[in-house]
């Protein structure tokens, strides 16, 4: 703790001995400091915070739009539940959408599904027809 009395301050004076002590200072005096809770304004919906992490990323389906060159785009599909089999899936929607695309393998994210040209809502549409809840699907992209 800190002596708020120089050294050369003695009991011998009256006035000096009680600020000598720093049980002369109670608690009360001192504020409280209150955390204040966060807030992330660019973080989604549901998590005000900003705290997601990738055990919570892995319950969404991410369909995400990447800008090529010039005005050409990517649409890639992340995050497909183990019991629909991706080959398929890429069949209809290159079938139903009129557009190219692939399978890439990626260590991190799993199979990805990249399809040529801005597909994003059609492949929403497309997979809460097949019956997946649409709060699970998640599109990211200007």
């Amino acid at each position: 703790m800190f002596a708020l009395v120089p050294q050369f301050a003695t009991t011998s004076h009256p006035h000096l001995s009680s600020l000598s002590s720093l049980h002369h200072f109670s608690h009360s005096r001192f504020m409280s400091v209150q955390n204040l809770q966060k807030y992330d304004p660019f973080a989604d919906e549901g998590d005000a915070l900003g705290e997601s992490n990738v055990g919570s990323q892995q319950n969404y389906i991410h369909i995400r739009i990447q800008q090529r060159n010039g005005r050409k785009t990517l649409t890639t599909l992340q995050g497909l539940p183990k019991e629909y089999d991706s080959k398929k899936l890429l069949k209809a929607f290159k079938k139903e959408f009129a557009c190219n695309g692939t399978l890439v393998e990626d260590e991190e994210l799993g199979k990805v599904i990249q399809l040529q040209g801005d597909q994003r809502l059609k492949i929403s549409t497309f997979l809460t027809d097949e019956g997946i809840p649409k709060a699970t699907i998640k599109l990211h992209g200007f």
